[in-house]
């Protein structure tokens, strides 16, 4: 279910109509604020996730997230912390092609309770996949469109990225790129989104570091 877009920010003047507008999903409108710098923070409430569990067991698209069209290739990019209290309590990036076929890119708090960067390639049931810890508290996460493909990365300083995951959605029709907190197994938590890009253009080398 969605409602009309909701919150517009600076970085993302990239955008179509309306220029930065993001359209909001999985929760009510109280739980999304865009912060005085630019940045936003979605508040995540009790067992909200993102995941389709390759074992049958459950699914779960209830998470938050703020999500825009965007047609093309493009970067698109944001430094992330966590208020973290449970398990599974994340924030991040996600492209959505449907219910059955997206991925997100997180910094998710890990069962041994260190932050950790971590994706999710959904088709048809979601995968998992830790990459390393996290030790200052944030992360820079970046997801590009190439030509085929999808990229997922990390850097701490924003300058030099490294490579997650290079993976390959299923879905033919529009894609939606944006962002997402999610409380698993607690009773919520909010990931602050302090600086966010967006560019238009072509990431040709995936595994360079640019």
């Amino acid at each position: 279910m969605t409602d009309p877009i909701v919150i517009s920010l600076p970085g993302l003047s990239g955008l179509s109509a309306p220029p930065g507008g993001l359209r909001r999903y999985g929760a009510p409108p109280g739980r999304y604020q865009a912060t005085e710098s630019g940045g936003l923070r979605i508040e995540a409430g009790p067992r909200t996730d993102l995941f389709i569990d390759p074992e049958g067991s459950a699914a779960a698209l209830n998470a938050p997230r703020l999500l825009a069209p965007l047609e093309g290739p493009f970067l698109l990019w944001t430094r992330v912390t966590v208020d973290f209290r449970s398990t599974f309590d994340a924030g991040g990036l996600v492209v959505w092609a449907g219910d059955r076929c997206w991925a997100k890119h997180c910094l998710e708090l890990s069962p041994d309770g260190v932050p950790t960067v971590v994706s999710v390639v959904t088709r048809g049931v979601s995968d998992d996949c830790n990459a390393f810890p996290v030790t200052d508290g944030q992360v820079w996460l970046r997801i590009a469109r190439t030509a085929a493909a999808y990229a997922c990365h990390a850097s701490a300083d924003g300058a030099r990225w490294t490579l997650v995951r290079h993976f390959a959605l299923d879905g033919n029709g529009p894609v939606e790129a944006g962002f997402e907190a999610q409380s698993p197994l607690g009773e919520g938590c909010t990931a602050n989104f302090d600086v966010i890009g967006l560019e238009r253009r072509l990431l040709t080398d995936v595994r360079d570091g640019t």
